[in-house]
């Protein structure tokens, strides 16, 4: 439904170039919109002229109109004044009103097709019939784009994208959840992913001038298809996921950058743990000492040079392979090695993964999961013996699902569901409100 604002703005612009006062008045007799405080009166007559067959009527010395939306009545128009001049403007501002419902439906429209069309919601048949429904084109280079606002003064960041870059029909701002605004950008008049990214620091320079922080932008691959932007869709999700894992120092990525943190962001977390005991022993990367982590991180930014990397910690380059030899004998990886280099380097980063994983917000999330299914047997059956049987077969089945979007096998949930089982049953065997009066008094 077209917003009360946008009515008065309306009946605002056309009295200006009319000189003809305006008032808007819904089906129930409440003035909505009115050029002047004086038109109020007529909401009472406006509420008789809605129950009359009549779609323009001339009443107390004004002309009234009726307004549908899809044959349904929806407002009622006052022109303040008689005579044929009235009458004309009167039907003309009520025209651009029907037509600003229209226009306005349609847009609403638009955004829940593009929503439904990023969470697959549409069968594919129903995506090129709504498509051409709405007049989108089914056959152009697209891709999504996720912006993730942080802090502000404005946190409206969906509000703040559409005022100004929302003006091009062939793009839509959307969202689909609260954290995230989704930008399908129409690349028509783009070619190459430079151009994207000089996009992407437009909306975010924008952003930070609004005093939006901490904005982090991701984006999935070019697609040719209305039907394939709910993959490009997942692509910048994911983008946006394994960038703060193992890109956390840039604030705009693409999808087709995660190289191989988009490999180990779909390991299962057991096969992880075990690469970095094979690898590492029973040491981790955090036991190496500072100066250690500084040089293997130069090194591989130099791409196994030893004599540049030498020159950039300003040390001898004997003192770099010193270092590298004492790293050889504690791992057995000798980076000046490509494949151990190589080896060594995803290691660094399935640990990374790990660290990121083991986030205090993630934990608590899986003893809410875990504890949630305990507390549902115990509300159903208030015998211990026979909850712990279901509980045994949850033990073994128990799957969580994390911020990876992955499951996984966990020890959280199985003891979050055994203490709240425990909590419920002690809750259970207390006494009610009325034996404790009976007690007491």
């Amino acid at each position: 439904m077209i917003s009360n604002q946008i009515l008065q703005n309306t009946i605002e612009g056309i009295k200006t170039i009319s000189r003809m006062e305006l008032c808007v008045v819904d089906i129930d007799g409440k003035v909505i919109a009115t050029s002047s405080p004086d038109m109020d009166k007529y909401a009472a007559a406006a509420l008789n002229f809605a129950q009359s067959p009549a779609d323009s009527q001339e009443v107390q010395g004004c002309q009234f109109f009726k307004i549908y939306d899809e044959q349904q009545l929806e407002y009622i128009l006052v022109a303040g004044g008689s005579g044929e001049a009235t009458y004309t403007l009167g039907k003309m501002a009520a025209f651009q009103i029907q037509n600003l419902l229209v226009a306005y439906k349609e847009r609403f429209d638009k955004d829940n097709f593009i929503k439904n069309l990023l969470l697959d919601n549409l069968l594919l048949v129903d995506i090129f019939s709504r498509a051409k429904k709405l007049h989108i084109q089914s056959e152009a280079k697209r891709v999504a784009i996720i912006i993730e606002g942080g802090t502000g003064k404005d946190s409206n960041v969906l509000e703040l994208m559409r005022a100004s870059f929302g003006a091009n029909n062939k793009d839509f701002i959307t969202a689909v959840d609260e954290n995230n605004v989704i930008v399908v950008k129409d690349l028509s008049e783009m070619e190459s992913f430079a151009e994207i990214d000089n996009l992407c620091n437009e909306y975010k320079a924008y952003l930070e001038k609004e005093g939006i922080r901490n904005v982090h932008i991701a984006y999935g691959t070019i697609v040719k298809e209305i039907k394939e932007v709910s993959r490009s869709y997942k692509e910048a999700k994911m983008a946006l996921d394994v960038g703060k894992i193992f890109f956390d120092e840039r604030n705009i990525i693409a999808y087709s950058e995660l190289g191989i943190g988009r490999l180990i962001y779909q390991l299962p977390i057991p096969l992880c743990k075990m690469f970095i005991k094979e690898i590492f022993g029973g040491k981790s990367p955090d036991d190496f000492d500072e100066e250690t982590l500084t040089t293997i991180m130069k090194f591989f930014e130099n791409s196994l040079n030893v004599s540049e990397t030498s020159r950039q910690l300003f040390i001898h380059r004997n003192t770099l392979v010193y270092r590298l030899d004492k790293l050889q004998k504690t791992t057995g990886l000798d980076l000046r090695v490509f494949e151990d280099a190589i080896t060594f380097k995803i290691a660094l980063m399935v640990k990374k993964y790990l660290k990121h994983l083991a986030n205090p917000i993630l934990t608590i999330r899986m003893w809410i999961i875990g504890g949630i299914p305990a507390c549902l047997l115990f509300y159903i059956s208030s015998d211990l013996s026979s909850s712990a049987v279901i509980l045994a077969i949850i033990f073994g089945t128990t799957l969580v699902t994390n911020d990876t979007g992955k499951l996984h096998f966990t020890v959280f949930s199985i003891v979050a569901m055994i203490i709240g089982s425990y909590i419920l049953n002690i809750a259970n065997n207390m006494p009610s409100p009325e034996e404790l009066a009976d007690v007491l008094f």
